[in-house]
């Protein structure tokens, strides 16, 4: 098998489904908004050491703690410009990076406290990432995400739907999970299934199958955010033969997508290493699996380097990279036709001039 280097993983056609806005900002631009926006509260303005104390702050093995390192990227974060910048930089740093697709998470209720109202919040971002995109091979998604932790989802439905047409193409809950179990938003997710729109639930990250089986049986995600955590539903016998349980076979068999993030899920403890991270076993069960970066400034990541992981530690190659991509593309909230087309016209075009 030929080894893919990171050179060619990078020039390869990548698809990305789980990316939060307010975790892939640039440091240098943390440093020049808080500058901007008087935030005083950054734990150095140094760009660099900004960068490393992200990664230092976000690697405590707590999804809680990992959360805390976002008050500096959210406290920048509060004005149209500072908005549209980080969009469009988002754009341009996927782009270079050689992703065709995304989906780009964010909470707009967190970006209210300088007076924005939730409508102008979405109208910035979207602004940003359409301005991020121009002239380039990359088309983004925006998602946008209500806060498990607070009473306001069924809002923030009601906000997704407004836009559903100008630039966002799906809802999300995320935050704390553990205490915050997904059934809270019930209205939230029947208004957007009456709706005939798409949904993903963070569930499966810092606790396990129960509030997996929450986000699927009773709130009837179509995606789940990380779902790292349905191994746990897997017996391995002695020699280790997999046997899955009931709620891990459904999910297999409905082919509910798995938005697995392998640096991440370290940093927050739901892995104890990429060595050890599920991702293999899933993939050789043949899960929906996707890979995916979480936050690229938080765990210092990006798509190639989280490809080149599996690559290196599990012997990835280009039959199981573009298997990864279509599996994203298939899993998209985009239109299906509009699916097809970036599957037939980009990704398996490019990968069949590969070693495959």
């Amino acid at each position: 098998m030929i080894h893919p280097t990171t050179e060619e993983v990078r020039a390869a056609p990548k698809v990305l489904l789980h990316d939060h806005l307010d975790g892939g900002l640039r440091p240098r631009t943390v440093v020049e908004l808080a500058a901007e926006t008087g935030y005083d509260n950054l734990p150095t303005t140094d760009a660099d050491e900004l960068a490393r104390w992200m990664v230092r702050g976000a690697s405590r093995l707590d999804l809680t703690l990992y959360l805390e390192t976002f008050a500096h990227t959210v406290g920048v974060m509060q004005t149209r410009d500072a908005l549209e910048r980080v969009a469009a930089e988002c754009a341009e740093d996927l782009d270079d990076d050689g992703v065709v697709y995304a989906e780009v998470r964010f909470a707009p209720e967190l970006h209210t406290e300088e007076g924005l109202r939730l409508d102008e919040v979405v109208e910035a971002v979207v602004a940003g990432f359409e301005a991020g995109s121009a002239n380039r091979n990359i088309r983004i998604g925006t998602l946008v995400t209500a806060m498990r932790t607070a009473a306001r989802s069924l809002e923030i439905a009601q906000l997704a739907i407004r836009h559903r047409d100008r630039g966002v193409v799906g809802f999300d809950i995320a935050g704390a999970e553990a205490g915050n179990p997904p059934t809270r938003h019930l209205d939230a997710f029947h208004l957007i299934q009456r709706e005939n729109f798409h949904f993903t639930i963070h569930a499966g990250e810092a606790y396990g199958p129960p509030s997996i089986w929450e986000a699927v049986q009773y709130c009837g995600t179509e995606r789940l955010g990380h779902g790292v955590r349905i191994v746990d539903d897997i017996d391995f016998g002695p020699d280790g033969t997999p046997r899955l349980g009931r709620l891990a076979a459904f999910v297999r068999d409905r082919r509910i997508p798995l938005e697995l993030c392998p640096t991440s899920n370290v940093h927050t403890g739901a892995a104890p290493s990429i060595a050890a991270h599920p991702i293999k076993v899933l993939s050789d069960l043949r899960f929906r699996v996707t890979v995916n970066t979480d936050n690229r400034l938080m765990s210092a990541t990006s798509m190639t380097r989280e490809v080149m992981q599996l690559v290196d530690e599990f012997g990835f190659g280009w039959a199981d990279i573009q298997w990864l991509t279509i599996n994203a593309m298939k899993s998209a909230f985009i239109p299906f036709d509009e699916r097809l087309e970036i599957i037939n016209k980009v990704v398996k075009p490019a990968y069949g001039s590969l070693a495959l």
